[in-house]
């Protein structure tokens, strides 16, 4: 399965229900990077995405985006095949 790292927050809802998504497609670890923990991380990940808000969502080294994104991408089907992706 394809390693997966989340940028998030400890109080984001859409970081929480992201988590629960990954988890129900058999994500087992999720590399989480907490920015407001260490906010030269929030630079970082804006640097990265081109984005502000968290979470932002990589699997692999494919940025797939936020939560809303994340939803989109599984409903389209295709989340499936990039979390198999080695």
């Amino acid at each position: 399965m394809a390693k997966v790292t989340m940028y998030s927050t400890g109080v984001c809802p859409f970081c929480l229900m992201a988590e629960r998504l990954l988890k129900s497609k058999g994500v087992a670890e999720i590399e989480k990077v907490r920015v407001d923990l260490d906010p030269p991380r929030r630079q970082e990940m804006m640097e990265r995405t081109g984005r502000r808000t968290v979470p932002q969502i990589y699997v692999g080294e494919k940025h797939v985006g936020g939560y809303d994104d994340l939803a989109a991408l599984d409903r389209a089907g295709g989340l499936d095949a990039l979390l198999a992706a080695p």
